[in-house]
């Protein structure tokens, strides 16, 4: 089942003051992996990532399966996780997935590296102008 409309585009790009968001896949394992591994505690303590069973430790393959299974659930359109980049870098994701109980809303929650943590409060609020803006949801529960 479709989490969005069968006519809605989904965006392939936001280019926000100083990061963009592109769709996650397989091709960031490397660069994704070496972000989150590097600040597990940091991102534990991040609104939505308290109380849920990742980050855990994973393997770089074990790694590559999740993010293809993000990029299958962009593609059928079930959720939308984005890669955050900053000069080239990744340091952080954004994940729009369903709202709880068939809403028709959007769960999102977003991480950014410990290194990277003032980037937090901008992603927030140019991920909320661009959910307002670019996507269909009647409702919007953002982490946090």
């Amino acid at each position: 089942m479709s989490f969005v409309a069968d006519t809605f585009e989904p965006p392939l790009r936001l280019a926000a003051e100083g990061f963009e968001l592109e769709p996650l896949g397989p091709r960031h394992n490397d660069a994704d992996y070496a972000a989150w591994t590097s600040s597990i505690e940091h991102i534990r303590g991040t609104p939505g990532f308290r109380d849920g069973s990742w980050p855990r430790p994973m393997t770089p393959e074990e790694n590559r399966r999740d993010l293809e299974r993000h990029a299958r659930d962009f593609e059928a359109r079930r959720g939308f996780t984005y890669t955050v980049v900053e000069d080239g870098r990744v340091v952080g994701c954004v994940y729009i997935y369903p709202g709880a109980g068939g809403s028709a809303g959007a769960q999102v929650s977003s991480w950014v590296t410990a290194d990277r943590a003032e980037l937090d409060g901008p992603l927030r609020s140019a991920v909320r102008a661009w959910l307002r803006d670019a996507w269909p949801f009647e409702e919007v529960d953002y982490a946090g």
